[in-house]
This record gives C-alpha cells, sequence and structure tokens, in this order.
C-alpha cells in the first residue's frame, strides 16, 4: 500500500524543516532522525488490534446483526465501504504522528488553539452515558442473574483501576483487546462449525448479489452502521496516541502514560520532533509507512469486516424477520436464546459470555480513549506543567464517577445525549477529515505528504461523513417535534 511518492527520489533537505510547523499555539518541534523501523516487526503489531477490539461493541454485536434480523443480508456491503473510509483515515492519523511523535489532536491545535478542546467536548458528549458498561452487565445478567446497576458499576470501577494501575496503560489495554479478539475468533469459529448449515452459507451470497439500502429502518440506524463499523469518531483520532506509546517511528522518543501509582511518570514536552527529509530518514520513513499500512490491513480491517459479516449472519440465522427486536442489547438475549434452541444450550451461554467481554473490553478502550484524548489536549495546550499520566488518571476516574452516578441514578439515555452521540461522531470526522489534508500537506517534509488517492479518499471522508452528519441531525431533530 505505498504511494508513488514515497518510492521518489529525496529532495533537497530544507535548512530545518521545523520552520514549516506554525508555533503560535505549540512549540516548534525539535529536529532529529527518524529510527529505523523494525526488524522484529510481530512485536510492534498491536494498535490495529486494540482499534478493531474496542471499535467492536454495538456496531458489531447489536447494529450490524439487528440490520441483518430485520432487512436480511443486505446493508452489510455499508461495512465494507466504512471500514476502508476509516482505514485511510487512520492512516493519515498515523502519518502525521510517525512523522512527528505528536498526535493529530497536537497537530490541529497548531492551526487554531482551541481544536482539541471540541474534540474532546464531542467525545465526552458522546460517552457520558456508559452504555458499553451496561451492555457489559446486562449480558452478566442473562449468564448469573444478578442487578445490572450494581454489576455496571462494579464493571466501571474495575475499568478504573485497571487503568490507573497498569504500570504501562497502553500494554494492558493492548492485552485485553487480545484477549477480546481471540474470544471473539473462537466465537466466530464454533459459529462456522455447529450453527452454519450449508443452506446458511448459501445465504451469505447475498450480501454480495443483493445490496440494498433498507431505509425503513431509518437513517439514524444506517448510517450510524455505515460510519462507524469498526470504530468512528474520538476513537480513530486516539490511534495517533497508541501507535506513539507502541513506539512507532517519531514516537519512540516521546514517553508513554504509566500509572502515576505504580510508576514514575516522565515528563514530556508539548512539541514533538520532525526528520530532516535525507536518504537515511526516507528509507526508514518508507520501511515505517509499510509496516504501519500491512498493521493496519491485517487487524483492524480484516478482523472488523470479519466479525460484522459473521455476527450479521448469525443474526440473519437465528432472529430474521420476528418482530419483536430491539436494536439495544436486549436483542441479544433473544438472540441468544433462539441459538439455545437451534444449536443447544451450551451455545446460548457461550455466545453470551463472549459478549459480556467483548463489551467489558469495548468499556476499557472507551474510557481509555476518551480520557487519554482529553489528557493530550489538557497538557499540550492548557495545563503543560502538568503531568500527563495524571492527568490522565484524574479523567478515568472523573469519567467513570460519572457512569456511575448516571447508572445509581436510574436514568436511561437522556434524549439530548443520544442525539448528541449520534450526531458527534459524524460531526468530528467530517471535520478532522479536512484537518488532516491540512497539516499533512502543510506541515511534513514534500517527499511524505499526501497526495494522490490517499488525498481523494479524504475529500471522499469530507462527503461522506458531512452527509451522514447532517441527514443524522435532520432526523432525530425531527423526531423532538413528532
Amino acid at each position: 500500500m505505498n504511494d508513488a511518492h514515497d518510492r521518489g527520489p529525496a529532495e533537497a533537505a530544507p535548512s530545518d524543516p521545523s520552520d514549516a510547523f506554525p508555533t503560535k499555539y505549540v512549540p516548534r518541534p525539535t529536529v532529529r532522525d527518524l529510527p529505523p523501523p523494525p526488524t522484529g516487526q510481530w512485536r510492534y503489531i498491536g494498535p490495529g488490534i486494540v482499534a478493531a477490539g474496542v471499535g467492536m461493541a454495538s456496531g458489531e454485536f447489536i447494529l450490524f446483526p439487528y440490520i441483518s434480523s430485520q432487512a436480511g443480508l443486505v446493508f452489510v456491503w455499508a461495512a465494507l465501504i466504512g471500514l476502508v473510509t476509516q482505514y485511510f483515515l487512520n492512516m493519515e492519523i498515523e502519518r502525521y504522528t510517525l512523522a512527528t511523535g505528536e498526535t493529530a489532536i497536537t497537530g490541529f491545535s497548531r492551526l487554531w488553539k482551541h481544536w482539541g478542546l471540541v474534540f474532546a467536548a464531542l467525545a465526552y458528549f458522546a460517552n457520558l452515558w456508559p452504555a458499553w458498561a451496561t451492555s457489559s452487565a446486562t449480558l452478566v445478567t442473562y449468564l448469573f442473574g444478578g442487578d445490572v446497576a450494581v454489576i455496571a458499576t462494579v464493571i466501571l470501577i474495575i475499568v478504573a483501576l485497571i487503568l490507573t494501575l497498569a504500570p504501562v496503560v497502553y500494554n494492558a489495554l493492548e492485552r485485553a483487546q487480545m484477549i477480546k479478539i481471540a474470544a471473539l475468533l473462537v466465537l466466530l469459529l464454533v459459529t462456522a462449525v455447529f450453527a452454519f448449515g450449508s443452506s446458511d452459507w448459501a445465504d451469505a451470497r447475498k450480501i454480495v448479489t443483493e445490496p440494498g439500502f433498507p431505509s425503513e429502518l431509518g437513517f439514524a440506524v444506517l448510517l450510524g452502521a455505515l460510519a462507524f463499523a469498526g470504530a468512528g469518531g474520538g476513537q480513530n483520532l486516539v490511534q495517533s496516541n497508541w501507535i506513539r506509546d507502541k513506539g512507532f517511528g517519531m514516537g519512540r522518543y516521546v514517553p508513554k502514560i504509566v500509572s502515576p501509582v505504580t510508576h514514575e511518570p516522565e515528563a514530556r514536552g508539548r512539541a514533538g520532533f520532525i526528520f530532516r527529509p535525507t536518504e537515511e530518514n526516507l528509507a526508514h520513513w518508507r520501511g515505517w509507512w509499510r509496516f504501519a499500512n500491512r498493521e493496519q490491513l491485517s487487524t483492524f480491517v480484516l478482523i472488523s469486516f470479519l466479525s460484522i459479516t459473521f455476527m450479521s449472519l448469525l443474526a440473519y440465522v437465528t432472529v430474521y424477520g420476528r418482530p419483536d427486536l430491539s436494536n439495544d442489547v436486549s436483542f441479544l438475549e433473544i438472540e441468544g436464546n433462539a441459538l439455545k434452541e437451534s444449536v443447544g444450550p451450551w451455545f446460548g451461554t457461550f455466545f453470551w459470555a463472549v459478549g459480556a467481554v467483548s463489551m467489558f473490553a469495548a468499556a476499557l478502550g472507551i474510557v481509555d480513549y476518551t480520557s487519554r484524548l482529553a489528557a493530550d489536549v489538557l497538557k499540550t495546550s492548557y495545563l503543560p506543567k502538568m503531568s500527563e499520566s495524571k492527568l490522565y488518571a484524574v479523567l478515568v476516574w472523573g469519567l467513570a464517577l460519572i457512569g456511575i452516578v448516571v447508572i445509581l441514578a436510574g436514568m436511561t439515555q437522556p434524549l439530548t445525549l443520544a442525539i448528541i452521540a449520534a450526531c458527534s461522531g459524524g460531526t468530528m470526522m467530517f471535520i478532522y477529515s479536512g484537518l488532516l489534508i491540512a497539516i499533512n500537506r502543510r506541515m511534513l517534509p514534500k517527499a511524505i505528504r499526501i497526495r494522490g488517492f490517499r488525498l481523494a479518499a479524504l475529500v471522499w471522508s469530507i462527503l461522506l461523513f458531512g452527509v451522514l452528519a447532517a441527514l443524522t441531525f435532520n432526523e432525530q431533530v425531527r423526531k423532538l417535534f413528532e
């Protein structure tokens, strides 16, 4: 997946490549050589798995299966379009961080100080109501009984403890998502062997032969599924933070977020780095760029598409056409009971257990990325003398406590928050698709700037998410006045 320009000769090195970076709001980056790409690349696999694991929550387990249960397999094609679009978005987010060690949000903040605050606020509004924790708790009740509110509260406390006591936060998050992906792959394998017959595999061809747009389900459901297949919203932006903590490119020079309780945090500056476009540095760049592209394709895109396809087919096989299904976690109870009847009691129990683990891992990742994004913004633009690790820990517990208050108060998701959650993700992606073009063409050395089909992919992203956000917002506002 190389660009043609990545294979070109080195440009004439400017006297100081940091001159291209605006310095009104964030200091000038330090000029430093790009580290060589890894020789043992397997140990650098991870950020794409984290992205897939965190993103595989309601979309893969509820939204796409619900659509398939109501309209058949006609809309699975949208998952591939959503994932491919997000692949190009993720790679442009990674491009900036590979080259600078800064997050994409820091790049945006070089253009206007408060861009980071805008994105952090939108991410918080989307995640204030802890649907991921309550979903995991609900699935636990299907297995063992109990009170959803109590179990969800315990889940949020466990999540906060893991994220604030792990010596290196990214390592704990990566291990949790790998366990989730492994459990999901086992579920897919068992499903293929025990739940699908020859006629079901024949029906799978409808994904390709009978694509459609079942508008009777509503734009919010369909367009939300298309936009957020795999990840969506603020999660894509935090791909910067995850590859930086993994040590990709210039991120190797940046301290990781660690526990302020079990580990001594290292101070990091507000600005990152940039390399001179010498032959050696550009050779290193091509190695990193090839590896980063392969890592995203073989993990985030492949795992997400397989999970969406299999879970959609499973819902189609078991509960297609049932009128009593709702687009929330209760859908999984009906599907699990159907699996118990068609395959055996053990399979429905196994299905719920994997779902509970999946939603818990999603809760861990969502609290992490929301807090990580906000901590990066505060450290870079507003509180430069504060420890990023300490800011992160405070934000983690703050988000967990807000969720606990919401749960114990017996609140269902407020309509206002539902509208914000439906619109904020698409709006974020619409805005930062354009900002990514700006920072990756204006600030980076000419030899590694975005151009060609990748530039066209981001223009497509602007159009796609702009239209989706507008249509979803319009539909939700109309519901307010019905």
